[in-house]
């Protein structure tokens, strides 16, 4: 179950709630057509995952089935642990390789692109960045972590992420050294030369210091990227670095280029196009936002629109959530059960089940048997076995499906 989809309220609640603190603080935390692009943003983010949930996860459990070293009890609460601290030790190499991985960054800049920094910008998510993190989390299927284990855990390191988005929160003393807070996460949206790359960690900071990448918040950084993407559309947000790579690669000269253009770090160019292009400065004062005028009748209608739309979203999604729990009619649904021995699943289950078309056996309960029996196909051999049963074309009763070769006929039996 995706607890960030059930979260969705929650996060609306939360947003008008720093609204209304920033209103009471005169503080200019939020831009509608900002938060508009960022919500848009995430809902195209969740249509794509919800559409390519079932084979990005085949992965995990297809490893976790055939090469799991352990067998992890899903009640332990140190496994509940290690798995959390697992994810999170991977999801930090995932997004710092999202930064260092220009095919990488393709995918995650989406997040990083609003020149605001609010709660409505951790939504703000790529639609394609699930097709590269699943990879980094493999190990934690050969290690044994059951899939239930995974997803929620993956859920719990989602949601944390949430609230750190945000101004309204200055330093938290001593929590600054071992958590990813407010004040270490708005260094990673900065577009600083000093805040690049920074400041990676889910929801420990701690990484960061043990692997190098940390820096403490100084002055405020200036939010967005080095080249604003000036647009509010949320598909051109996901595609625009793609068309910028593939343009660069259509003018490098070397074939080599083109290829490490898709690995080299964001800047990297061959010596043909100019070479490596650093950071530019900015100026806290002297950096205008993007912004767009439009008539106000323009706006609410606008307005009302997205309203309609994140409402159908919203209602699909939790209908898509509604069906991961029980299988609806005509869709794929992955059916995860870990029976009787709570976690030492046996190799059948884990299932796809199409519901109308192939059902989930029930799991008849603690301390019984998961093997069913069978019921025996007649044999060809068999004196009581009819003709009609293995003629060629042979049907499903017979032993095999393949045609018989002439030299070897049911009759003859």
């Amino acid at each position: 179950m995706n607890y960030v989809v059930l979260a969705v309220p929650v996060f609306f609640l939360l947003i008008g709630l720093e609204l209304l603190i920033a209103r009471l603080q005169e503080k200019d935390y939020y831009s509608l057509s900002d938060s508009v692009a960022d919500l848009g943003c995430g809902l195209v983010s969740q249509l794509v995952e919800a559409a390519l949930k079932t084979s990005l996860f085949a992965g995990y459990l297809f490893l976790y089935q055939r090469w799991r070293q352990f067998e992890i009890p899903v009640h332990s609460v140190a496994a509940w642990a290690g798995c959390l601290l697992g994810y999170d030790l991977l999801y930090y190499w995932f997004h710092r390789k999202s930064h260092e991985v220009n095919a990488f960054w393709a995918a995650h800049v989406v997040h990083h692109q609003s020149e605001e920094y609010n709660l409505a910008v951790a939504l703000r998510q790529g639609a394609f960045q699930g097709a590269i993190s699943w990879i980094f989390y493999l190990p934690l299927a050969v290690i044994g972590f059951p899939p239930l284990m995974f997803l929620t855990v993956s859920s719990i390191d989602t949601l944390y992420q949430f609230w750190i988005h945000t101004r309204a929160i200055g330093r938290l003393g001593p929590l600054e050294w071992l958590l990813s807070t407010p004040s270490n996460h708005r260094v990673h949206h900065g577009r600083n030369p000093k805040y690049i790359d920074r400041n990676h960690g889910g929801i420990l900071i701690v990484w960061d210091r043990l692997f190098g990448t940390y820096v403490a918040e100084q002055e405020e950084p200036v939010y967005g990227i080095t080249t604003p993407l000036r647009s509010w559309n949320p598909v051109w947000a996901n595609l625009h670095y793609w068309a910028d790579l593939i343009g660069k690669a259509r003018r490098a000269a070397r074939p080599a280029d083109k290829l490490r253009l898709l690995l080299a770090r964001p800047g990297w160019l061959p010596a043909d196009l100019g070479g490596f292009q650093p950071a530019p400065e900015v100026d806290p004062a002297g950096t205008p936002k993007f912004t767009t005028s439009a008539p106000a009748g323009l706006k609410a209608y606008a307005f009302v629109q997205f309203v309609i739309t994140i409402a159908v979203g919203i209602v699909f999604l939790f209908r898509q959530e509604s069906c991961s729990a029980r299988p609806c009619r005509g869709r794929p649904a992955l059916v995860l059960d870990g029976g009787g021995d709570h976690g030492r699943g046996r190799r059948g289950d884990l299932r796809l089940a199409v519901a109308g078309r192939a059902r989930p056996r029930p799991h008849p309960g603690p301390g019984v048997a998961t093997s069913w029996p069978r019921r025996p196909r007649p044999s060809c051999r068999s004196p009581r076995t009819s003709a009609s049963t293995c003629r060629p074309p042979a049907s499903p009763t017979c032993a095999s499906w393949r045609r018989p070769p002439p030299w070897r006929s049911c009759r003859g039996s």
